[in-house]
């Protein structure tokens, strides 16, 4: 029997999903946390299964790179897709911290009383039907259902197909673990069909979905931007930089660079670009390049000057640096690639940071508190720091528990977008018979029984 045609199987899946997803925003924040929990029991109990699912997925990893010679790269792509018993208990623990957050839904963030006694209030609301669409692991599948669930939105999940029979056994074991919660049938839609077109037709159901949300590299970003036809919550997008400045604490300096660099190259918030004072050039750089390079194997990528300062290194056997492209100063690498530029000071630095952008996340390294302050002022991004590493851009970093992804956007949030950021906000009023003036009826005959009369 042929598979339904792609947009047929779409709209059947999310029919419903507006009736549903009005459920989920009634939903009591005690219910919410119950079912957050016995996820959490249930993944843990389910352990095994999970993991002898995923073994499926590595298998057929593995056979798709049969004959392939670099086996680096099947290596590489096997170790990715494996699932360990602390990933289980990783995907459990998140689920007990976003239970144990506040419940924004219902939240009052202002109330104030206009002068003929009219009570105004700013409620946080549910956004509606949020898409995901995701490149990463299982632990992203988990988080984002269980931030809609909590924040009152409906999850609709497509994830990548290298964890298909994964995904499958978790959306299992959570749903299970719902049915005696109170949550309404359908509160999340986990799509485990494998076709492309059906990603591009998830962008472009606007009628059915409020907002889109690409967790992944730079392709899948670009095309959410240019397909969707509902907004983009948060893409995870724009470049991070780092400032050195003349006057600064070395090693600190250094110990944030590589921080911001080598804990998770792949991350969205790793650095990407480093920008140090010339003045201090000399002393800083060779020895962080040289550990950036032979410790970590991080590829750096730098500016004539730099170049010119560290030349000498490729004759004393040293890797050598390679010229940075003008491609390099505005590319989000998510990878070992760092691009070093020397410059002059903080002016060319800020000019630097403005010129290529967006900037997701940007940090000084300084003990001069004006030069900090300035740096927070002037630069415009999703989250600027002052002597610290970018990698603490996270909800998690926060405070907040969890988020579904960084956003560097003008609209709605910067940062992290957790459960608070999943909310909009809507005026609820109180009144006793306010009207608007100049009121239709005259100022004689000011009175609602008049309009009752033939």
């Amino acid at each position: 029997m042929p598979d339904v045609p792609v947009k047929l199987y779409l709209e059947k899946l999310l029919k419903d999903s507006r009736s549903i997803a009005r459920q989920l925003a009634l939903l009591s924040g005690p219910a919410k946390d119950k079912a957050l929990r016995a996820m959490a029991e249930r993944l843990e109990a389910d352990g095994g299964a999970i993991l002898a699912a995923n073994g499926k997925d590595v298998d057929a990893v593995g056979k798709s790179f049969e004959g392939d010679v670099k086996k680096d790269r099947m290596k590489a792509a096997v170790a990715r897709v494996r699932m360990t018993a602390d990933s289980i208990k990783e995907m459990a623990e998140r689920l007990r911290v976003i239970a144990d957050l506040p419940d924004p839904v219902g939240a009052v963030t202002a109330r104030w009383e206009r002068p003929d006694g009219f009570q105004v209030e700013r409620v946080r609301v549910p956004i509606g039907v949020i898409g995901v669409i995701s490149e990463l692991t299982p632990l992203v599948t988990v988080e984002s259902i269980a931030l809609c669930v909590k924040s009152g939105n409906l999850c609709v999940f497509r994830g990548a197909s290298e964890w298909s029979v994964t995904h499958q056994a978790i959306e299992r074991s959570l749903r299970e673990a719902v049915a005696q919660c109170g949550v309404p049938a359908g509160a999340w839609i986990v799509i485990d069909r494998p076709e492309k077109e059906l990603a591009l037709e998830l962008m472009r159901s606007a009628k059915s979905l409020d907002a889109i949300i690409p967790r992944g590299g730079s392709g899948l970003r670009k095309t959410v931007m240019e397909q969707a036809k509902m907004p983009v919550l948060c893409h995870d997008g724009g470049l991070t930089q780092l400032y050195v400045d003349d006057d600064t604490d070395i090693p600190l300096a250094q110990n944030v660079v590589i921080n911001s660099k080598v804990q998770a190259p792949g991350a969205a918030n790793s650095l990407d670009t480093l920008l140090v004072q010339q003045v201090i050039g000399r002393q800083f750089l060779p020895p962080l390049i040289n550990r950036l390079l032979d410790q970590f194997k991080i590829e750096v990528r730098g500016c004539p000057k730099t170049i010119a300062l560290m030349g000498q290194m490729a004759m004393t056997g040293h890797t050598a640096i390679v010229p940075a492209t003008e491609t390099d100063w505005r590319t989000q690498f998510q990878g070992p690639v760092l691009a070093v530029k020397m410059v002059e000071g903080l002016d060319e630095a800020l000019s630097h940071i403005a010129e290529y952008g967006p900037c997701l996340t940007a940090v000084i390294t300084t003990t001069r508190y004006e030069s900090a302050m300035r740096f927070t002022r002037e630069v415009d991004a999703g989250a600027v720091f002052v002597n610290a590493s970018s990698r603490l851009n996270a909800g998690e970093s926060y405070g907040m528990g969890a988020d579904i992804g960084l956003s560097g956007s003008r609209l709605h949030a910067k940062g992290p977008i957790g459960l608070e950021q999943l909310t909009c906000e809507k005026y609820v009023g109180f009144g006793s018979g306010q009207l608007r003036l100049p009121h239709p009826v005259p100022e004689t005959y000011f009175d609602a029984i008049m309009l009752k009369r033939p």
